[in-house]
């Protein structure tokens, strides 16, 4: 099992980082006393079904925070677990602009922040800073910079976690609002028309090899294969996790089915990893 502590100083940005790893599919707890972590961590191994999880610590717990430490060496001494600690930190200036900015009390005093205080809290975590293995330095960090830095860390170039979403649809429900790309499908001929085929959907091979077999949807289809891997880099770089991709025609039962089909699997083949959802495709079993 993988586990990420992530600690450091308030305001150094430990929120956004436990927001990158959940979007990684790690199981994320927040504001966990260290003493607590062991038994927790015992209760998912034996649900085998969470292999990695992150764990943000640091002063809001109190008098438990001296044991974290002590925690992080019980959890890197067991055969079963690879645990990495990441300690946030930055400039004393930038974290008083920042608690300024956002209104936000400090945790050690309840109250406005100082450079007092938050040199206060910085001697605190001399104990868990030194052991860590990541620090990263948040003090000129804009934008998706953490998510960048974190992807480097973790992943390498960002391409193996990047996943693509596709999900095919009809216009005549509406299109689906998590959509980043959505393509019309409805220039391409419709099997709909044809007696034999209107009752089957897109993923029958007869209705799949007549709406393939078209030049236009061929051409489509390298056309999108082509600007989705021109893309897939920026979205990276921009700190995204996924790309939602939305294929619709008229019913979402034919075109759209088909031609999803075939983009998710020309993606996998590149080694990307690849969802993909027919939304309404029972609609008509469903009385819509």
């Amino acid at each position: 099992m993988k586990i990420v502590i992530i600690t450091g100083l308030s305001g150094a940005g430990k929120t956004s980082a436990a927001n990158w790893f959940e979007d990684q599919g790690y199981y994320c707890v927040d504001n966990m006393p260290p003493p607590l972590v062991p038994n927790f961590l015992s209760l998912v191994i034996a649900e085998e079904r969470i292999d990695r999880v992150a764990i943000v610590a640091d002063v809001r717990t109190g008098g438990f925070f001296d044991e974290l430490e002590e925690t992080v060496n019980e959890l890197r001494s067991a055969e079963t677990i690879d645990c990495k600690v990441v300690f946030l930190e930055a400039s004393t200036d930038s974290i008083v602009r920042r608690y300024n900015e956002t209104r936000r009390n400090h945790p050690l005093t309840g109250g406005k922040v100082s450079a007092k205080v938050i040199e206060d809290e910085r001697e605190m975590l001399l104990g868990i800073r030194k052991p860590a293995d990541y620090i990263i330095d948040t003090t000129g960090i804009r934008g998706n910079g953490l998510a960048n830095e974190l992807t480097r860390i973790f992943i390498g170039n960002g391409q193996e976690s990047f996943s693509i979403n596709i999900t095919s649809f009809g216009y005549k429900f509406g299109i689906p609002a998590e959509s980043d790309l959505v393509f019309d499908m409805r220039f391409i001929p419709n099997p709909y028309y044809v007696q034999s085929l209107r009752k089957l959907t897109g993923n029958n091979k007869k209705v799949r090899d007549y709406v393939l077999k078209a030049d236009i949807t061929k051409q489509f289809i390298r056309s999108v294969d082509a600007l989705v891997n021109e893309l897939i880099p920026g979205y990276i770089n921009e700190g995204k996790s996924h790309l939602n991709i939305a294929f619709g025609c008229t019913g979402g039962h034919h075109r759209s089915v088909a031609v999803a089909n075939e983009m998710a699997r020309i993606f996998s083949e590149q080694g990307n990893r690849v969802t993909v959802t027919h939304r309404d495709l029972d609609f008509i079993t469903k009385g819509r």
